[in-house]
């Protein structure tokens, strides 16, 4: 708190009762213009967090949206890299499959032949 001196000469005209009444007034005086600062750059305060909030907000609801669409687009070439993948493993299999079965064919007639001759 800031002490307030009275001049002598305004002390003297004003009295000792005076005196006192001037500095109360001064202390109110000050102690409201404080509490009217504290008043309005509360809320400025509140007014810039709400609006940094709000910015913040939908940054993250964007970054959201564009991760979402990252994800699915990802998820698509992988099924489709997936698909082909398997499509060409089911041909491989298949085509192993008939020669096995030749292969097999071929020694059953072979033994076959063998025996009846």
């Amino acid at each position: 708190m800031t002490i307030i001196t009275i001049p002598k000469a305004l002390r003297e005209k004003l009295g000792d009762e005076g005196t006192d009444a001037l500095v109360e007034l001064f202390n109110q005086s000050g102690d409201r213009q404080k509490e009217n600062i504290l008043e309005f750059v509360e809320e400025k305060f509140e007014r810039r967090l709400s609006e940094e909030i709000g910015r913040v907000n939908q940054r993250i609801t964007d970054e959201t949206a564009k991760l979402d669409k990252r994800i699915t687009d990802e998820t698509a070439k992988l099924d489709t890299r997936m698909t082909t993948e398997i499509a060409k493993v089911r041909t491989e299999l298949i085509k192993w499959m008939f020669i096995f079965w030749i292969g097999q064919i071929g020694a059953i007639l072979g033994i076959l032949f063998a025996f009846f001759k």
